[in-house]
């Protein structure tokens, strides 16, 4: 999908940047568990399978593999996403494999929002808790209440509370549906507990009670004695608001609750706000060692974004980079060289040229900057420099289609054939043939090494135009060596990109989990051969170069001048002038699939459900729907005909993480299985028919029922849409995303670890360096905090170090404009409310 919209590597955010800005959040998990209770009995913990989940409040949006018969199981899994939604807490379930039942949980870790910066980028074990109904609660409740004065018939004075339940958000799903919920007010103290209720909403998770509720606080008093109230009357007092969800004919769920003290309200004012729902009591909870432990790595960021036009300076200074001649004293290398310790700094940038064309030339200036500092040809692009980490990111993202074409279907039989292949004798089994296992190693290698060198025609064009720039570049600085034409393109697509994809395919969206421990150590060793293969300066080694015995046993059948013309062959062709004609294999990428609930299209027979499970399947040529995976399309869109991709109101349906496919027939609307999904569908999505003739201005966020579209109630099925598309312009929210991201990794402030800290000073002290420079010519003092720093030309690097410099203080500016305004209590920022 990379190479369709470079923007796919990382995904992008759901709404498109607006005038208040939006929150952006990313995560990334590794797991292990140890010494796991048993929820059958002590004695069948040794047959206890586990898998492990992840939820945001109480939505699943992955899950590993099952982990057989272990008390200690290594999940060993990563998941990278964004968050596309407001979330309290961050929850980790171990469940234990059941056959014959629902599965058990046997116990949770949940983080909340707030604590996550606590443990990103460390790994920690925690404790593993009870699962508790009372504990597992979302949702925020907004509230209006007023303590006043009031004068009875009789003339006496007494203080009474009005309560205004408004409405809620975000409410958790019950079985995989919206909730029926209600919710009951109630004044609580020492000595009284008064409770009334709501309406029951049906079918919402957003529901809009919009009721109010009096109470009286104290006893009333006449005029006359001026009977004084007793303290305790309003100290001790609290509203509480509980969340019910209605079940007929079994016992209502708890959804949360909050407390507000009576104390808080000023007599006659108004107190509204927003409460965040919290947890009934704290539960049973159990003591960790009881449990087990989970050991998590976690890795969470939010940015807060802000309008594009925030950006533009920021963008257009980075796009100038490719013309700043030296090349060094470009905003985008400056960038690079400050912040040369984070590596997720360049892909933005990378992100930003690719999508405005500007990418071959800025990294063919880089790598020529680079070669003019390289001394020897065998050391050509192999140190961890700007030009390789640009090049990197750049092969990641373009060729994430070219990948799959290539390596995926074998792959896909390595790991499902699980043939043993080690070599090694000390890792050799009992009963292990290693004769045997050295000609199942022979043949992978064989399957992987032919599909990449006849692979060329896949080879996305502008990977092809970066090898030919930095073959080019390499023969020129060493125009006496032969073999630098090659070694300068196989560093990068054998060594970096194919050998790295095989050793981790599912990094690359090649598999969707972590092969087992054995399928690794397969991976590994034809990822070596591979490396060794596909390197030209290898292929002219001694075999008394490998280290290992058994590596240089096995790879004598491969060093055949044959197996050399071929990869010549394949470098050829993917770094020359020539165009090439496509095979066609790229036609059948698949992007994405999996299962969805597909609503019904056309009307609905007497009977039929309306919603239906279906495997929904998208390549970049169409999209398709099928009854099950594997079988026939019931139903197949072209990507061109495509006109929009859009979010579906809630209501409509009554269902979450609804999207629909507008095309030219009737709208099909599908409800993923999690806002995590969801999100992901929308991408792909939109990423495949963003520059689609015909595409859609405006769409309709409801359905079309009862002769009316809900949304706006226009009477014609055909009436243009009342909301505009999110995804218009092609390439601005991508641009825009990136360069949020690269300040996010620059600014000084918007991140408070010490890195990024040293980060601005190291800016400072370069802006200093280059003035100093510019204006004294004479002898030179060996420079100490900024001696990594690249200066060639002092006077055009100080210019842009200046310009950088103003604009990230106007981007922390507006930052600091936007933090002031978020009111404590407002839907952003709800209140956390007492627990019981």
């Amino acid at each position: 999908t990379s190479a369709l919209q470079p923007s796919l590597a990382t995904g992008r955010s759901l709404c498109p940047p607006n005038e208040h800005g939006m929150i952006n959040i990313k995560a990334d998990f590794k797991r292990e568990a140890k010494n796991l209770g048993s929820v059958s009995g002590p004695n069948r913990q040794r047959d206890l399978c586990t898998f492990c989940t992840i939820s945001l409040d109480q939505e699943e949006v992955f899950r590993t593999k099952v982990f057989d018969k272990s008390v200690c199981p290594f999940y060993g899994e990563d998941f990278y996403f964004e968050i596309p939604r407001p979330f309290q807490c961050l929850s980790f379930y171990v469940y234990a494999k059941s056959v014959f039942q629902r599965d058990l949980p046997v116990g949770k870790v949940s983080i909340r929002k707030d604590d996550l910066c606590k443990y990103s980028g460390k790994e920690h074990w925690f404790g593993l808790q009870t699962v508790d109904p009372n504990s597992e609660v979302q949702g925020k409740v907004h509230l209006e209440m007023r303590l006043s004065e009031v004068i009875t018939e009789n003339g006496s004075t007494g203080q009474h509370i009005s309560v205004r339940i408004i409405e809620c958000k975000e409410l958790p799903l019950i079985s995989g549906q919206n909730c029926d919920p209600y919710a009951t007010v109630s004044l609580v103290g020492p000595a009284r507990s008064d409770q009334k209720k709501t309406k029951v909403k049906k079918k919402t998770s957003n529901p809009h009670f919009e009721e109010t509720f009096f109470f009286e606080v104290t006893r009333s008093y006449s005029r006359r004695t001026q009977f004084n109230v007793e303290e305790e009357d309003i100290e001790k007092l609290e509203i509480k608001v509980d969340l019910w969800n209605n079940e007929n004919l079994a016992q209502d769920v708890f959804l949360g609750e909050t407390r507000v003290p009576v104390k808080i309200l000023q007599s006659d004012h108004i107190h509204k706000a927003w409460y965040l729902l919290q947890p009934k009591g704290n539960g049973n909870k159990s003591k960790s060692d009881d449990l087990g432990s989970l050991r998590l790595k976690l890795t969470y960021i939010e940015d807060t974004v802000l309008p594009s036009a925030c950006y533009t300076p920021l963008c257009t200074l980075l796009l100038k980079s490719p013309d700043v001649k030296p090349i060094s004293a470009s905003a985008a290398h400056i960038l690079g060289d400050i912040c040369r310790e984070r590596y997720e700094v360049v892909l933005p940038m990378v992100r930003l040229l690719l999508h405005n064309n500007r990418f071959v030339p800025f990294v063919s200036a880089v790598a020529a900057l680079e070669l003019d500092n390289t001394q020897e040809a065998n050391t050509i692009f192999r140190g961890n420099s700007l030009a390789t980490r640009c090049i990197d990111d750049m092969m990641k993202i373009v060729g994430k289609n070219y990948l799959s074409v290539t390596l995926k279907p074998v792959i896909d039989e390595i790991c499902e054939s699980n043939k043993t292949c080690e070599i090694d004798p000390i890792k050799l089994k009992e009963g292990d043939n290693v004769e045997v296992n050295k000609e199942n190693l022979q043949g992978y290698v064989q399957k992987v090494f032919s599909s990449i060198t006849q692979s060329s025609s896949n080879c996305p064009p502008l990977m092809c135009d970066v090898f030919r720039s930095l073959r080019h570049l390499a023969c020129k600085r060493f125009p006496g060596d032969p073999h630098v034409q090659y070694s300068a393109v196989s560093s990068f697509v054998f060594l970096r990109f194919f050998a790295v994809a095989v050793l981790s395919p599912h990094s690359f969206q090649l598999r969707s989990h972590h092969p087992d421990p054995e399928i690794s150590r397969t991976l590994t060793l034809i990822s070596k051969t591979i490396q060794t293969l596909g390197s030209w300066g290898s292929l002219s080694k001694k075999l008394s170069s490998f280290k290992e015995t058994y590596m240089y046993d096995f790879f004598k059948s491969f060093q055949e001048e044959k197996c050399i013309e071929k990869v010549k062959k394949f470098l050829d062709e993917i770094s020359s002038n020539v165009s090439k004609e496509s095979s066609g294999l790229e036609d059948a990428v698949v992007l994405k699939e999996g299962e969805v609930q597909k609503r019904a299209q056309g009307r609905k027979p007497p009977g039929m459900k309306t919603f239906k499970k279906r495997w929904l399947r998208l390549t970049n040529r169409e999209l398709s729907y099928h009854k099950h995976k594997g079988k026939d399309a019931d139903r197949t869109i072209n990507v061109k005909n495509i006109r929009a991709v859009e979010k579906v109101d809630e209501s409509a349906f009554n269902r979450k993480n609804m999207f629909q496919v507008v095309h030219s027939e009737k709208p099909l609307y599908v409800q993923a299985g999690n806002c995590v999904e969801a999100s992901e569908w929308l991408e792909v999505l939109s990423q495949v028919s963003r520059c689609n003739e015909g595409r859609l201005a405006t769409f309709h966020p409801s359905n079309y029922t009862s002769g009316a579209w809900q949304c706006c109630q226009s009477l014609s099925s055909n009436a243009p849409g009342c909301k505009p598309c999110t995804t218009v312009n092609c390439f601005t929210h991508t641009a825009n995303e990136a360069v949020t991201s690269l300040y996010r990794h620059v600014d000084k402030n918007q991140l408070t670890s010490e890195h990024l800290k040293l980060h601005f000073v190291m800016f400072v002290l370069s802006t200093d360096a280059c003035a100093s420079l510019a204006v004294y010519q004479g002898p030179q003092r060996e420079p100490e905090e900024y001696s990594k720093f690249t200066i060639q030309e002092p006077k055009e690097t100080f210019h842009t170090l200046k310009q950088l410099r103003n604009i990230m203080e106007e981007l922390q500016r507006q930052h600091n404009i936007r933090n002031d305004v978020r009111q404590y209590g407002s839907l952003d920022n709800p209140i956390v409310g007492k627990t019981s």
